[in-house]
């Protein structure tokens, strides 16, 4: 499979380059007579797109896609998927290549520089090329399909964390997400987050932060066993998202201090005769399967890393220099990696279920009683 492509029977291709004309990806898979248009993507890029405050990368980009294959009219005159690959575009248009002239010959400690050129003997100096975050938006756009897919299940995201700074989970309220610049379910802490990232911004530093996304409504059984669990296919496309450097299901690392007691996730009959779970510690998944439960997962994004105070590097030719990177970019890039997070789990999760009804159609409802 391409490096290019995510997924198996939902997948998702993309192209394009931080400063190139335009990016974009294709989407195979998705099933005919799916009801949409481009505004059914654009609410998603909304969320991700630059330039929307203070604290975010200052490059205006409307991010405005465009569909360009795979929709039609139907008989009812209504816009709808025809079961094949849907193309989406959106052109760059707010470049400053210029800004990385200086940086032609030089890496950057912390960028992917060095391994691009390591690897291919050429690397697109001019703002990372296919390593910028800009190629995230078309996961945002791709994403926004992938939702078409998943009646009944919602999607949510929320930074949890900033820099060192937690959120108190007494105070979690999922409006409050929408109501400040970081998504944050906490109001007290979203406006000590201003006055920190305000503090890393004027320094011209950077800090990073921990995203949490939970998926309710998922129906138990989706997902399988051993290579094909729902669990690593997640956590294999959060870690794909650009920055991110550790990812978790459910209780994740701190599952390890818990007893089994603690952990084990207890079970009891619930009024609509399905099972009812005391706790949900698994983070929705239990042998690679999902459980019914909401589905919870979280990842850590490091530290933009243009940053401009000087840092100790060396140059193509082996030459030992400082480096301070100019240009536009996130104080904190997690703040944008919460809608580029809900749309990889809303992709994980379209794909898992073409291949449970793959597999085994409907299902029998459960109990089983033959």
């Amino acid at each position: 499979m391409s490096h290019n492509t995510f997924g198996h029977l939902f997948r998702v291709t993309t192209y394009g380059e931080s400063h190139g004309p335009a990016i974009g990806c294709i989407v195979d898979g998705c099933p005919p007579r799916v009801p949409l248009v481009a505004a059914d993507l654009q609410v998603w890029l909304e969320k991700r797109r630059p330039g929307q405050s203070r604290f975010t990368t200052q490059r205006q980009e409307p991010d405005q896609v465009k569909i360009l294959s795979g929709v039609m009219e139907d008989e009812s005159g209504q816009i709808v998927t025809t079961g094949t690959p849907i193309g989406l575009q959106i052109d760059n248009v707010d470049q400053r290549s210029k800004d990385y002239g200086e940086i032609k010959a030089s890496y950057r400690p912390g960028h992917a520089d060095y391994t691009y050129d390591a690897k291919y003997g050429i690397r697109d100096y001019r703002g990372g090329g296919r390593s910028s975050a800009r190629e995230t938006a078309m996961r945002v756009a791709a994403g926004g399909i992938a939702r078409k897919l998943l009646d009944g299940i919602t999607i949510r995201g929320a930074l949890v964390q900033m820099g060192p700074h937690k959120i108190d989970r007494s105070r979690w309220d999922w409006d409050e997400v929408d109501r400040n610049p970081f998504f944050c379910p906490d109001a007290k802490a979203a406006q000590d987050w201003e006055v920190y990232l305000d503090g890393v911004r004027k320094a011209g530093s950077s800090c990073g932060a921990i995203i949490e996304l939970v998926a309710e409504g998922v129906p138990a059984g989706w997902g399988a066993p051993i290579y094909g669990k729902l669990d690593s296919e997640l956590a294999s496309a959060l870690m794909s998202i650009n920055a991110v450097k550790a990812v978790e299901i459910g209780d994740g690392m701190a599952s390890a201090a818990l007893t089994g007691e603690e952990n084990a996730d207890e079970m009891r009959m619930g009024n609509d005769g399905r099972p009812l779970f005391l706790s949900n510690h698994a983070g929705g998944i239990l042998g690679g399967i999902s459980t019914g439960q909401p589905v919870v997962a979280r990842f850590a994004v490091k530290p933009t890393s243009s940053i401009l105070t000087p840092r100790r590097s060396i140059d193509r030719t082996g030459a030992e220099i400082e480096l301070r990177t100019k240009g536009r970019h996130d104080p904190c890039v997690g703040i944008r990696g919460v809608p580029v997070g809900e749309a990889m789990m809303a992709i994980v999760l379209a794909d898992a279920f073409l291949r449970h009804r793959a597999q085994v159609g409907a299902g029998r409802p459960w109990p089983f009683k033959d």
